[in-house]
This record gives structure tokens, C-alpha cells and sequence, in this order.
């Protein structure tokens, strides 16, 4: 729900920050004092394009910042994580249109774009009046409103399950077929670089391998002479490190005789000698093991050019040299067995296409029984508003095609185009007047009559629409007193599945509300500004006095104003 909405700089708004409550919250005040103002500042918020007009004189930008209340809505926390935002109990969205072109969106003050406030707007509000927010107008949006007041969740779920699996093999296929002549063009240059590459046969790390033998190979004399050198000073030639540290460990002994002192000395003396010993022997065998191989060492380099020389054909490393092998290997064998596996895919497809048409079709047998169902609910609920003689159709179509398109499933043995909601274009139709062909409802025209309608629907599809929020801009014009007390509980019974807000003329409607506010218009330094203001329980029975009687409120009007709130 809205918890409070902050706007600053808007057209005649100043800066007002209102706190709304759950259940019935309605707006009432004089023409031209705002209200509408108020509405669209809320349109501005849920991602409507603006201009710089909107901007109040003498500001430099407007600002609309609004609260909502969304723990527990698993959509809203779903594209908040994909676009790493932090989800919280509260949700801030803020828009700031500057008279400078710097337009600004927040979602809890990450800077976002317009289409990502947009798309979170419509999981959280249905404003209904003079703008575009309105889901019912949207005819895309009326297979979904069908859907969830008919509780088709599992029967949509078993659909989507096979139109996946569908889909996935009518585009490997597709991509397959595509791939068809670049594969036989290139079968006898994968045929090629697949033998070149295999005759070498690189293994990752095998290259830095071969440099550090090279190193070795190359340096073999040099290596043969030092440690000749070594091993004659450490233990072979006369006075070498062995027979000096001999001599030394005797002298000790002989000190050590004499003074117990020397008994560490003696010790480190003897593990020298042992060190000694252990560092000639590992030269020793290093240089046993030298071998100067002139054939060996060319070898070792004709294999790292050839290494080099693929590398520099084929990848840049060798690893990149193997993925290049391994993806001409597949398209190799894919060119090989070109037939064989068009025919598979062909096979998979022709009994998903049987398959995903059974789902689609138990799918729209059950729109089609919901929709009669719907169709009776409406027009009884138009009928209580004052829409008399309305006729509600739901027309539910499906489009035959033909086995030669690439894009069909079978239903009844006869292919149907379709999409991930079936194979059903739903659109709700509507007429007012005795006489006249029902019209789809994206049509009707603009005004109160098309808030009746949304408010008649709404009523209806209340249980199943998952918006915690819906406005309703003026929905009693038009609306003569009898129905507007009918208009009035349709909008209090609402309210209690939904947040509502609500601008009303009437006193009927105004009447039921838990929350209620007036907006007013005042000026400051010859300039108009718009305010709005909670309501006190005397001041609701003076503004409803005020919508009975006008600016005289008289004593009648204000004891009619108390029966009307049953006070």
C-alpha cells in the first residue's frame, strides 16, 4: 500500500507530504483546487513521461516521492534483486523532473531508469481517470485478469511447461537449418584444421614445459662445466670444502678434550660435513644425468614452433587453441550427421506440438467456462452502478494457421498459432446503451462512465488482482445521488481487499471513507497554491455538509451529513 507521498515543485503544489491509510482514503475539494494535480503528480511517480512545464514557477525542479508498503510481494522483490537493489519492508520511489533536462528516477535511492520505475509502478498501482496507468486498458492485460479470477494457475503452468520444451527445439532446429550451408562449406576446412591441429596435439601447460627443458637442453655444457667445478671444490680436488672441514672437526675434538665448551661447536662442525656431503652427492648425480643431445634439443624446438605456429593460426593460447578444436570437432561431426539430426528434432517437435496443444486446449476450455461466469458478474455489478442495460462480452479467439508455418501447435488435429499464454486472444467488449453493439473496452470513451466500468470489473476480478493499490480519478461523474451511494459501498466492499483512493464530488461516497482529505487552494504573495489536509472527525461532517449544501453549510446539511456517516 502507499504509505505517504511527498511532492515539492509540481504545478501548483508548493510542497505537501500526505500519510494514506489502508482501506477507503478519499479526496475531496472545489474544482480547480488541485485534486486532478495531486493525481498526476502519482502518474508522474509510476513512470508517466512528464515535461518541464509541470515544474512550479520559481523552482528549478519538481519533485514526487512516494512510500510504499512492500513486504511480502514476492514480484516486487523479484525485479528489485535482478537489478541489485536492496529489497526493504518499504519501498521508496522518486522522480525529480528539473527544469535543466536532468530528469531523475530512484527506487530506494539507487538511480534507475524510467522503464524499471514503470514496470515496478504497474506491480503496485492501478490508477484509473485521465491516464494510461489503467491495467483493464490495456487489452494485453485481460488474458491474465481471466486467468487469475478462474484460478487456471496449474492448468497454465502444465502449458508452459511443454511450450518451453517446445520452443527450445523449434529453435535449435532453426538454428540448425540456418547453420546448414556454412557447415557444408566449411566441412572440408574443419576436415583440414581438425588434422593439422591433431597432429600436433598440444596439452594445456605442455608449452611452458618444453621452454624450461629448452633452458636446460641449450645450457647443457655450461651446466656439465659448473658443476664439475662444484663438485671438484666441495669434495674432489685437493684441500676441497670436505678435507678442510675434516681437518677442522680433529682441532675441535682435541679443544673439546680440554673444555666441554666446545661440544655445540663440534656438533654444528659435523652437520656441515654432513651438509656437505649431501650438496656433492646431488651434484654428483645432477651431473651424471646431463645429456648433450643435439637431436633431442631440435626436436624439443621444431615441437614449440609447431605449438607457436598453431597458436598464432588458431588461438592465442593453448587453451584457446583446444576450445577452437573442440567447437570445429563438433561442427564437424554436426556437418557429418546434418540428416540424421534434422530428422530427430523434426520427430521431438511433431509430438510437442500434439502435446503443448493438449495443454492449450484444456487451458482455454476452462477460460472459456470462467469467461461466462465473469460476463454475468459484470454486467450485474454495472447494473448496481447505474450502468443499466450494459452488455459485458469476453471474447475469447483463436487463430487457425497452416502445417506449412514454422510456428503452430496441434489442437484437434488442426494447427493453431500460439504464444506463452495458449492459443487464446482474450478481449473484454462492452456496451452502455440498448441498442449498441458491445465495443472492446479500449475504446470506451473517457470519463466517469469508464471509472464505473473499471470499478465494476475491479469489484468482480477483486479476489484474484494481486495490485495492492488502486485510484480511482472522479468516478462519480455523472453519477446522480441514488447510485452513488451504490458507487460508494462498491468502492468501501473494494476497500477491504485493496488500498483505494478515491476523489469524489459526491457526499454519498465521501460519506464512507476511513481516511479522509481536502485539498484546497489558497494564495500566498498573489500566487495559487494547493495544500491538502487529514480531515477531523467535525471537520469530515463540515466538509460533507459543504459537498450537500455548497459554501453555506446550513443545519440540515449538516445533520444530513451525520446520518450519511451513521454518526
Amino acid at each position: 500500500m502507499l504509505k505517504s507521498l511527498l511532492v515539492k515543485d509540481y504545478a501548483l503544489i508548493e510542497h505537501i507530504n500526505v500519510e494514506f491509510g489502508r482501506g477507503l482514503n478519499i479526496i475531496t475539494g472545489e474544482t480547480g483546487a488541485g485534486k486532478s494535480i495531486l493525481i498526476d503528480a502519482m502518474g508522474l511517480l509510476l513512470g508517466e513521461r512528464a515535461s518541464t512545464d509541470v515544474v512550479r514557477k520559481g523552482a528549478q525542479k519538481s519533485v514526487v516521492e512516494g512510500i510504499f508498503e512492500v513486504d511480502g510481494n514476492k514480484k516486487v522483490k523479484k525485479i528489485l534483486e535482478e537489478n541489485e537493489i536492496d529489497f526493504l519492508p518499504d519501498l521508496i520511489l522518486r522522480r525529480e523532473i528539473s527544469l535543466k533536462g536532468n530528469n531523475r528516477c530512484f527506487l530506494n535511492d539507487t538511480p534507475v531508469t524510467l522503464n524499471l520505475i514503470k514496470d515496478v509502478g504497474d506491480m503496485l498501482v492501478d490508477l484509473h481517470g485521465q491516464h494510461e496507468h489503467q491495467s483493464l486498458l490495456r487489452t494485453e492485460t485481460h488474458i491474465q485478469f481471466l486467468d487469475e479470477f478462474g484460478s487456471t494457475e496449474e492448468l497454465l503452468k502444465n502449458y508452459r511447461k511443454s511450450y518451453d520444451e517446445l520452443s527450445k527445439i523449434v529453435r535449435n532446429l532453426k538454428e540448425l537449418k540456418e547453420k546448414e550451408k556454412t557447415l557444408k562449406e566449411k566441412k572440408d576446412i574443419y576436415s583440414f584444421q581438425i588434422k593439422e591441429i591433431d597432429s600436433v596435439s598440444p596439452e594445456e601447460g605442455e608449452e611452458e614445459k618444453i621452454n624450461e627443458e629448452l633452458k636446460i637442453l641449450e645450457n647443457s655444457e655450461k651446466l656439465s662445466v659448473l658443476t664439475s667445478t662444484i663438485y671438484d671444490l666441495l669434495y674432489e680436488s685437493e684441500n676441497s670444502v670436505n678435507d678442510l672441514l675434516g681437518k677442522i672437526n680433529n682441532e675441535i675434538e682435541q679443544l673439546l678434550e680440554i673444555d666441554k665448551s666446545f661440544s655445540e661447536v663440534s656438533s654444528e662442525t659435523q652437520s656441515a660435513i654432513t651438509l656437505v656431503n649431501d650438496i656433492s652427492e646431488f651434484i654428483r648425480n645432477y651431473k651424471s644425468k646431463i645429456d648433450i643431445d643435439p637431436d633431442h634439443l631440435e626436436k624439443q624446438r621444431e615441437r614449440l614452433g609447431a605449438i607457436n605456429l598453431l597458436k598464432k593460426k588458431y588461438g592465442g593460447t593453448i587453451k584457446s587453441l583446444l576450445e577452437y578444436r573442440r567447437k570445429i570437432g563438433e561442427e564437424s561431426e554436426l556437418a557429418e550427421n546434418y540428416s540424421e539430426n534434422i530428422s530427430k528434432l523434426e520427430s521431438e517437435i511433431k509430438k510437442l506440438r500434439e502435446t503443448c496443444g493438449d495443454d492449450a486446449d484444456k487451458l482455454s476450455k476452462k477460460r472459456k467456462e470462467i469467461s461466462k461466469k465473469v460476463q454475468r458478474e459484470v454486467q450485474d455489478a454495472l447494473s448496481n452502478l447505474g450502468i443499466e442495460n450494459s452488455v459485458f462480452n469476453i471474447e475469447i479467439r483463436q487463430h487457425a494457421t497452416d502445417k506449412n508455418e514454422d510456428d503452430f501447435i496441434i489442437v484437434s488435429n488442426k494447427p493453431y498459432k500460439y504464444n506463452s499464454d495458449g492459443i487464446d486472444e482474450v478481449e473484454f467488449f462492452i456496451s452502455t446503451n440498448i441498442g449498441e453493439d458491445p465495443k472492446p473496452l479500449v475504446k470506451v470513451a473517457s470519463g466517469g462512465e469508464v471509472s464505473r466500468i473499471m470499478l465494476a470489473l475491479k469489484s468482480v476480478l477483486a479476489k484474484s488482482d494481486k495490485l495492492p493499490l488502486l485510484i480511482f480519478d472522479e468516478i462519480d461523474t455523472g453519477v446522480s445521488g441514488r447510485i452513488a451511494q451504490k458507487v460508494g459501498q462498491a468502492l468501501k466492499n473494494l476497500a477491504s481487499l485493496h488500498q483505494i483512493i478515491s476523489i469524489t464530488h459526491l457526499p454519498q461516497i465521501a460519506s464512507l471513507a476511513d481516511q479522509h482529505f481536502a485539498v484546497e487552494k489558497t494564495m500566498n504573495d498573489e500566487r495559487a497554491v494547493s495544500s491538502i489536509k487529514k480531515l477531523t472527525k467535525d471537520e469530515r461532517i463540515k466538509e460533507i455538509a459543504k459537498l450537500m449544501s455548497g459554501e453555506k453549510i446550513t443545519d440540515a446539511s449538516l445533520k444530513g451529513a451525520k446520518e450519511l456517516m451513521g454518526i
